[in-house]
């Protein structure tokens, strides 16, 4: 048998009411944490809680949205350009001896090694090179196959001297008319990694130094177009420049990096549309670089190209996967820039980056700032 419990009335309005007064303290607090508007109105812009405030009143808190979009911003987008740095392991006593040892096996007997390769790299390069670049001028069809393997061949040693185990997915790409490759980018070296499959023409800014004599000698031969941000006119005569490169049959195919600038692998930002209004397929590119022995995104405004070779190359290995994606045309009704996107989500989700765009997180937060003061202050535009 089963015994009824007989419980007062009065004792459960008690019980529940003293629930009921926790629940509230609790949601009493939590309203504490919420920013409440009315601290950023000036008083003489709040009026009664149902008098309507009109747009133009929110103007005069245009200094503190200006500081809080600054924060989302850098939030938001700051964050795909910053180096994660590797949490230390070496943090106790058994530890910290392995640790020596690592450093003494890659500085003392990896570095040295990978010198060798790459000197070695270069000097059967530029015996080949040389000659078939100065004897070979009549004879432009042979020269250029030439040249092309041998740009391959250097890029080769350039990733043997970072114990480079790079693992190509998808079909090798091949030079085919009106056709455009794009690819997400974390540093220079994305270009040596592709490019020791297949010898691209690649759009790049003019950089000094011996990267800037290699652009104007040795990768000139694979018919790269070269710009400088600081000069207005670059950007008509690289377009001009796009164009004829893409109608000709052969050149060699044509690498883009739409994003403009090295991301840290773990976002894609919005891509440029001069790549996607030439009229071609567009063939997308995915490289993920793993960071499990070094972190290859190179941050041009803390370290120079050369000191970031040298982190390269006294780091254990350089891991990474490379994809050819399918190709891409634009569809019907749609333009450039959303053609773009939709390139950028394809490359975005076989990397497993996330998908950030400039400005679009400060768009939207602006937007639900303006519709909260329309709810609750009843703002007419």
């Amino acid at each position: 048998m089963v015994k009824l419990l007989r419980i007062p009335l009065s004792r459960i309005v008690r019980t529940c009411g003293r629930k009921m007064s926790k629940l509230t303290s609790s949601s009493s607090e939590l309203d504490l944490d919420r920013p409440n508007i009315e601290d950023y109105l000036l008083t003489d812009s709040i009026q009664e809680p149902h008098a309507k405030l009109r747009l133009r009143d929110l103007l005069d808190i245009s200094p503190t949205l200006t500081e809080a979009a600054g924060a989302i911003v850098d939030d938001s987008f700051t964050r795909c350009f910053k180096s994660n740095p590797p949490e230390p392991w070496n943090w106790n006593v058994y530890l910290f001896p392995l640790w020596c040892l690592g450093v003494v096996v890659r500085y003392g007997i990896l570095f040295p090694g990978r010198v060798l390769i790459l000197t070695f790299g270069w000097i059967i390069f530029l015996s080949c090179y040389i000659p078939v670049h100065l004897l070979l001028k009549g004879h432009d069809k042979l020269r250029k196959r030439l040249e092309r393997a041998l740009v391959e061949l250097i890029c080769s040693f350039f990733v043997a001297s970072w114990t480079g185990v790079v693992k190509y997915h998808g079909p090798r790409p091949c030079a085919r008319p009106k056709q455009v490759f794009v690819a997400n980018h974390t540093s220079m070296i994305d270009f040596i990694v592709l490019e020791q499959m297949t010898a691209f023409a690649v759009i790049m800014q003019k950089h000094p130094g011996w990267v800037g004599l290699l652009q104007s000698t040795i990768l000139e031969s694979v018919g790269c177009i070269w710009f400088n941000r600081s000069e207005a006119k670059d950007r008509e005569i690289v377009a001009r420049k796009l164009r004829e490169h893409v109608e000709g049959a052969d050149n060699n195919p044509l690498l883009i990096f739409p994003e403009g600038t090295c991301v840290n692998n773990h976002y894609t930002v919005m891509f440029k549309k001069g790549a996607f209004e030439l009229g071609s397929t567009v063939c997308p590119i995915a490289i993920k670089y793993n960071k499990i022995f070094v972190d290859a995104f190179w941050n041009s405004r803390k370290q120079s190209f050369t000191t970031h070779l040298l982190q390269l190359m006294t780091s254990w290995a350089v891991v990474c996967d490379v994809w050819y994606l399918e190709p891409q045309n634009m569809k019907p009704g749609e333009t450039p820039i959303e053609f773009a996107e939709r390139v950028r989500g394809i490359i975005s989700g076989k990397q497993a980056a996330k998908f950030r765009g400039v400005g679009s997180a400060t768009i939207g937060r602006k937007i639900e700032i303006i519709d909260c003061c329309k709810d609750r202050y009843q703002i007419k535009a």
